[in-house]
């Protein structure tokens, strides 16, 4: 069973840099995530959702198996070469529509709904999480400064989770209170 995890950010561009990481993450297999989405409110509050993870990861395999199976098809024509720029073409429009249709892991709905509960200029990442090695991820994690809202994990786990994400927010507030003194 896959985790729900709400991160609020007070920078619209925070979420997207937080997804970038785990993404990086998950092709070091330190996270397996099963969905992920930013809601993005702008200045005016009008919130914008981002694709999931889901479609981008559906989009290529669906490139990899349309570039095997049309390797495989062009080489019985005698063009391997055709066969594969044709299978990854195909392979790729029907992963992506079909990672369009699958999903429905995070409903967007509850996106939006609590993507008008965020300030204007802000954004939030949305993570159904698979699997996850903690100690290691959560190290990754330190410097992104996020809020979480809602979550699924253990009352530990998210304490856990809110520490990591507020120690570079403790640590601008420290330098703010104690300024460095010039030599």
């Amino acid at each position: 069973m896959s985790e729900l995890v709400v991160i609020a950010f007070a920078s619209p561009d925070e979420a997207d840099r937080l997804l970038t990481r785990l993404d990086e993450l998950e092709r070091d297999s330190l996270i397996d995530l099963d969905d992920a989405v930013i809601a993005v409110r702008n200045r005016v509050g009008r919130v914008r959702l981002k694709q999931s993870i889901t479609t981008r990861r559906e989009t290529r395999q669906g490139v990899l198996s349309g570039a095997l199976f049309g390797t495989l098809i062009g080489a019985l024509f005698l063009n391997p070469l055709a066969g594969l720029a044709a299978g990854s073409a195909i392979g790729g429009a029907t992963g992506a529509l079909t990672g369009s249709l699958l999903d429905f892991e995070i409903s967007d709905d509850f996106i939006r709904d609590v993507g008008r509960s965020l300030r204007p200029n802000s954004s939030a990442l949305f993570l159904l999480v698979r699997r996850v090695k903690p100690e290691q991820v959560l190290k990754e994690l330190e410097g992104f400064d996020g809020q979480v809202i809602r979550s699924t994990l253990s009352s530990a786990q998210e304490a856990r989770l809110e520490t990591v994400l507020r120690k570079q927010q403790e640590a601008q507030q420290g330098e703010q209170h104690h300024p460095a003194v010039p030599s």
